[in-house]
């Protein structure tokens, strides 16, 4: 699913990455873990296809993504990754099924194929109660579980979430921690989780320790 070999990546005069090698095997959900500025959020906007390392190579759904111009790059992300970060970033104008379908209507997909599928990830996930409602009349909880409805919405390959429980309480962490398990179940979907929470952590199938921008 995903093999990134001797990942390097530097900002100005610090290494921040230092020779990363990673494999996710498909339906595996990975956490990676480590002190602050182990280089955890920068490995994975690189695997994310976010940021662009400065030596070696990510293989991501048996396509190399490493040298791809921005507007493949850009297609490719939207077809087959998904994102949860630890800020749900929805928009505040759009209700949640709208929210939701943002993604699926950058990629071009019919409009009502897309609504329904919104609609249907937002009743697994236990919100079809709040599909009309707009951001800002939502739990925090509740917001984040769109954002992974959003993320889910193009059907990906594979889910980086990026501190996903950093803004919950532990009732909605834990919450978030079990559907994440519930979506490998029913969809066999893959997950690479940046996280500080040991919970998270310990639950997943392996955690990936990072140290000084290597893992160890």
């Amino acid at each position: 699913m995903l093999e990134a070999r001797n990942i390097h990546k530097a900002y100005g005069s610090v290494e921040v990455l230092k020779g990363v090698d990673l494999t996710v095997q498909e339906g595996e959900i990975v956490s990676i873990v480590g002190s602050s500025g182990a280089g955890k959020s920068s490995l994975l906007h690189i695997l994310g296809t976010l940021d662009q390392p400065d030596q070696g190579e990510v293989m991501l759904h048996h396509t190399k993504v490493t040298g791809m111009g921005a507007r493949q790059l850009s297609a490719f992300r939207n077809q087959y990754i998904g994102f949860v970060f630890q800020f749900h970033h929805l928009l505040p104008e759009f209700n949640s099924l709208e929210n939701v379908c943002i993604p699926g209507w950058i990629a071009k997909r019919p409009k009502k194929e897309v609504e329904n599928r919104a609609e249907d990830l937002l009743k697994r996930l236990g919100l079809g109660h709040r599909i009309d409602h707009k951001p800002s009349a939502l739990s925090g909880g509740e917001q984040q579980r769109v954002a992974v409805a959003r993320a889910l919405i193009n059907n990906p390959r594979i889910v980086f979430a990026d501190e996903p429980t950093g803004n919950l309480d532990s009732s909605n962490a834990r919450d978030l921690h079990e559907l994440f398990f519930q979506l490998r179940k029913e969809l066999n979907q893959t997950f690479l989780i940046v996280t500080h929470n040991e919970e998270l952590a310990q639950m997943s199938d392996r955690v990936v320790h990072m140290k000084d921008g290597k893992i160890v």
